[in-house]
């Protein structure tokens, strides 16, 4: 049991979707993958700084379980949803000089943890990893094997386009250690994908899930987004059917953020072509609902499991633990993010890597780490991080176990948190239940908005624009 201290949890498909406090509650805010967000992270936290917390995890006997991220930019097209930090290029020439220099940073990272550390969890994300030949995905393997040791009970997952992969990179993936796989289809509708250009069949990504189980993975995600233009409710309905036919164990759905003065590609889309908001909010419900009768576990923010999963597991057990990646059966790890825009975690700390390739190449050519900019999270921070994770991960907390935890007493820490929380509690979101705080039924889908209570740094900013809505 971890501190936030869990009662027997109720049904994990105890949800119920109440459409009048899902419009007025639609409003912007983090998804808290990290807290602090990851745009409160400083340039003042620089690569320095990073090395001496790289330095500080090799003091005393005892370390946390160490996890990879390694950021593959490259995307043969560009899909026009996407807010990616993603490099779109037809010269497949270009991976090879990057594969050259993330070699040099997973060497350092390596050599400022001194020496091969073991290795529990790993991610290849991107943009598209299976961008890359067969030979340079061999070649990367062998490059972070030779670095670290890799657990053979451990996690390691791979984001895969299924336009892109045939069942003989499939099997070359699970051959060099991947165990799980996340397949991006978003919409089968053919008029949706003309619209965001990004053309796919159903047979071709049913091939790749197929490739998959055959070859030894253990597990299966595909990613969905509502909200694209030109959705309809019976063609994303349609989707969804088909997805359930491929059953896979898990299954993230994203609520689509148009954002276009954020992310360029998104200004290909014609404002036209978007659902109505009431539209929008209907085809969540809607795929809630055809999830859950499907057998589906609701998770939590964007993320369902079957029942069995380890996910669905975890969280009934109180592992459950929400990262970059989202939600993870792997507790608090510290994470070693590869690659330009990449995102770590040591310690009490989170770093980025720089953003472009010229700045990354420049950084390891003269023979330093290319973080950009981190934050050093304080004791604040880091209560107010366990409160949302236990309210991202389990819908509840004990204030006692936190105030134990914390060292502080909890009732006075947050007095401002918890009136706020009495007025959510009067629209039925959550309960406060003696030492108990409970999100109710009804609120485990706005469970954002009850994290976005305890965020400080919000209350500090004159406007949200920049985060997606929660619907």
């Amino acid at each position: 049991m971890n501190v936030t201290a869990l009662r027997m949890n109720p049904s994990q498909n105890n949800l119920q979707v109440d459409a009048d406090l899902l419009r007025k509650f639609n409003i912007s805010g983090p998804r808290y993958t990290s807290y602090p967000t990851a745009d409160r992270f400083v340039e003042a936290f620089d690569e320095a700084a990073y090395r001496s917390w790289l330095a500080k995890r090799n003091v005393g006997g005892m370390t946390r379980s160490l996890a990879l991220y390694v950021h593959l930019p490259f995307c043969d097209t560009i899909c026009y949803y996407c807010g990616c930090n993603k490099i779109v290029t037809k010269d497949h020439g270009r991976s090879a000089k990057y594969l050259k220099y993330l070699g040099r940073e997973i060497r350092l990272q390596s050599a400022e943890l001194g020496g091969r550390r073991r290795v529990t969890q790993m991610h290849w994300g991107g943009g598209t990893p299976t961008f890359l030949s067969e030979i340079e995905l061999g070649e990367l393997m062998q490059m972070i094997r030779e670095s670290f040791e890799l657990d053979p009970h451990g996690e390691y997952s791979i984001e895969v386009d299924p336009r892109k992969v045939g069942q003989e990179k499939v099997a070359l993936l699970g051959a060099l250690g991947m165990n799980r796989i996340s397949v991006g289809v978003q919409d089968f509708n053919p008029e949706v994908q003309r619209a965001v250009n990004r053309i796919q069949s159903v047979e071709e990504t049913t091939a790749v899930i197929d490739a998959a189980r055959k070859h030894g993975f253990k597990s299966v995600n595909i990613d969905l987004i509502y909200g694209l233009p030109k959705q309809t409710l019976s063609g994303f309905a349609a989707t969804l059917a088909q997805v359930i036919a491929c059953s896979p164990d898990r299954i993230a759905l994203y609520n689509y953020a148009h954002l276009p003065a954020v992310f360029k590609p998104q200004r290909r889309i014609l404002d036209a072509d978007m659902p109505q908001p009431e539209v929008k909010l209907q085809l969540m419900i809607s795929a809630i609902e055809t999830l859950l009768a499907a057998g589906y576990v609701y998770i939590g923010m964007d993320h369902f499991s079957k029942p069995d999963d380890d996910l669905a597991v975890a969280q009934r057990q109180g592992r459950l633990y929400r990262n970059f990646q989202g939600y993870s059966t792997y507790g608090d790890c510290d994470l070693i993010g590869l690659g330009v825009s990449s995102i770590g975690k040591i310690g009490p700390t989170y770093s980025q890597n720089v953003r472009t390739l010229e700045e990354y190449y420049d950084r390891l050519d003269s023979g330093v780490l290319p973080v950009m900019r981190g934050i050093e999270v304080t004791a604040d921070d880091l209560v107010r991080r366990a409160v949302i994770q236990a309210l991202s991960c389990h819908f509840e907390l004990s204030m006692e176990a936190i105030g134990i935890a914390h060292l502080i007493d909890f009732r006075s820490y947050f007095a401002t948190e918890l009136a706020q929380l009495r007025e959510y509690a009067n629209d039925g979101l959550v309960e406060i239940d003696g030492d108990w705080i409970v999100v109710t039924p009804r609120g485990r889908l706005l469970v954002r908005i009850l994290c976005m209570v305890f965020d400080k740094y919000l209350r500090q900013a004159s406007q949200r624009a920049s985060y997606s809505k929660v619907i």
